[in-house]
């Protein structure tokens, strides 16, 4: 790794730079610079690791040197020789040069040799982690593409078949034929379903939050739109109860992963059978915080369950719906939002999740 090392030493007395350069090219590849200018100019030509420099030198003292060096390239490791002991110089090399260690001078041989290898070693880190920042900004952008490209691939053939199915079956009138069809649409609702899950799955824990103002009234109003849509809610009585005092800051997509997963719980774990199904959510907002309260009189969840149910792809129940998605997304989606979940649940009697969530702004 030595070899790989390139050390440039600032230094206004010519006999430094001899000497620095003799003893040290066989271990680094050396430049030297008799002024701050010639530094200056060699550090944006070449490829620096360490940037060692002078502190007492005319016309720009070795803090203000690294200052510059900061705004043309700020990756090299500074390493600043001081000669006499000035407080004020140290002070101003750490806030304002960003120098990683002091050296006195007269300099002892292994003390240089190890503070180069230590500066280049933490260079080398910063590179590492600079490449693996721009390729995972690449790859999050490239995953971005893949979600809504994978969405609108899958979505456009089930829709198509789903199409294709209803369109046969008002053309056929054998029982055993139709039952065929209906197995055809329930298996393309499933996995329509699944697809929407997962890209509210990626939406509530890979995507960057967009804060906007939330008037929940209008949310809610356009959720309940899509629920009644989508849920056979004929045998529910739902009861929505919205109170909002102060303007509210979030991120909306997130806000809608919370609520469709709890709603679609209540709806899919209602109890079979006659007697009034329940769902009741209210929203209440006020003070920097909006509190989310959605109650059901469904199935419920077994104690042993409760502390799992919000991990990835666990399900509460041996009742075959849902994905094991929707309450790992609500949890994640809450976090990110900075807020938190709490659940009530008794068994055959029903479900209360309350959500507290700050503003953004």
């Amino acid at each position: 790794m030595n070899s790989k090392i390139h050390v440039l030493y600032i230094d206004d007395e010519d006999n430094n730079l001899k000497s620095f350069r003799a003893t040290l090219r066989k271990d680094f590849k050396i430049f030297t610079a008799i002024d701050a200018e010639e530094g200056l100019k060699i550090a944006q030509e070449e490829d620096v690791h360490v940037v060692i420099a002078d502190q007492r030198m005319p016309g720009m003292t070795g803090t203000e040197f690294f200052e510059k060096l900061i705004e043309i390239n700020p990756d090299p490791i500074r390493i600043l020789l001081t000669g006499y002991s000035d407080i004020a110089s140290v002070i101003d090399a750490i806030n304002k040069g960003e120098v990683y260690r002091f050296i006195d001078k007269p300099w002892n041989i292994e003390q240089i040799k190890n503070s180069i290898k230590n500066a280049a070693d933490i260079f080398f880190m910063r590179q590492e982690l600079k490449e693996k920042n721009i390729r995972l900004k690449k790859l999050h952008t490239e995953m971005n593409q893949f979600v809504y490209s994978l969405s609108h691939e899958l979505r456009g053939p089930l829709m198509s078949i789903s199409g294709v199915s209803k369109l046969a079956k008002m053309e056929v009138s054998d029982p055993n034929i139709m039952e065929y069809f209906e197995m055809i649409d329930s298996a393309t609702t499933k996995l329509d379903d699944f697809i929407y899950k997962m890209l509210d799955f990626y939406r509530s824990t890979k995507i960057d939050h967009k804060v906007a103002e939330i008037d929940f009234k209008a949310v809610v109003a356009q959720q309940m739109e899509a629920y009644h849509a989508k849920f056979n809610l004929e045998h529910f009585h739902i009861d929505v109860q919205i109170t909002q005092e102060d303007v509210f800051y979030s991120d909306e997509s997130k806000i809608r992963v919370i609520l469709n997963n709890l709603f679609s719980n209540s709806v899919q774990f209602q109890k079979r059978g006659e007697g009034e199904k329940r769902i009741s959510l209210t929203v209440d907002v006020r003070e920097g915080q909006a509190l989310i309260m959605l109650e059901d009189n469904g199935i419920g969840i077994d104690e042993r369950h409760r502390s799992d149910v919000f991990n990835l792809f666990t399900r509460a129940t041996q009742k075959n719906v849902g994905t094991g998605l929707g309450l790992y997304m609500v949890k994640e989606a809450v976090e990110q939002l900075g807020g938190n979940i709490e659940l009530e649940s008794i068994l055959d009697e029903g479900t209360t999740f309350r959500v507290a969530l700050p503003s953004l702004k």
